[in-house]
């Protein structure tokens, strides 16, 4: 068989992991990402949401998709286009009481940055929604925990504890 013809491999010819009702089947298998490779969005945790937008959307000229505002009604984020691929960027609006130093029961060796301090929050890689729970089963095999998680992204961290999230956004999980 032809490998290009084959949607389980990569162009190379490499075969992927093919996800499979029951993520309990093979913890070695890596399930494979939406769009690979691909960025879903990259997430700023900024101190000043209008000055973050005046420099992303004024000096660089992104396009902004869209705005979220918190429970009050205040700006909480501003989202802006990355490409034609769908991918965005996602200025977060930094909360006042935002711990930004490590909790005290950290590891001492362990680098941390706090999620909501100021910096890079995340780099967020696409997933679809049916595969969730494969994910799931996969990181955490390989031991990575799911640190949180929404209707639509589940967090874990890398081994220099960056916060990666595996996302199917706007597909909601069946939770």
């Amino acid at each position: 068989m032809d490998p290009t013809s084959d949607p389980t491999t990569y162009p190379t010819g490499r075969p992927t992991a093919r996800p499979t009702a029951d993520p309990t089947a093979d913890p070695t298998t890596r399930p494979a990402l939406r769009r690979s490779p691909a960025v879903h969005h990259l997430a700023i945790v900024v101190a000043d949401l209008a000055r973050a937008e005046a420099f992303y959307a004024g000096v660089l000229g992104l396009e902004v998709i869209t705005r979220h505002a918190d429970a009050a009604g205040a700006p909480r984020a501003v989202w802006l286009a990355l490409g034609a691929q769908g991918a965005f960027l996602a200025l977060e609006r930094a909360p006042v009481d935002a711990p930004v130093d490590a909790p005290v029961d950290a590891p001492v060796d362990a680098p941390w940055r706090g999620d909501a301090a100021p910096g890079l929050h995340c780099l967020a890689l696409p997933i679809d929604a049916a595969s969730r729970q494969i994910w799931r089963f996969h990181v955490t095999s390989a031991g990575h925990a799911v640190e949180r998680e929404s209707a639509f992204t589940l967090y874990v961290r890398d081994p220099d504890g960056c916060l990666v999230a595996l996302s199917h956004h706007p597909t909601p999980a069946d939770l």
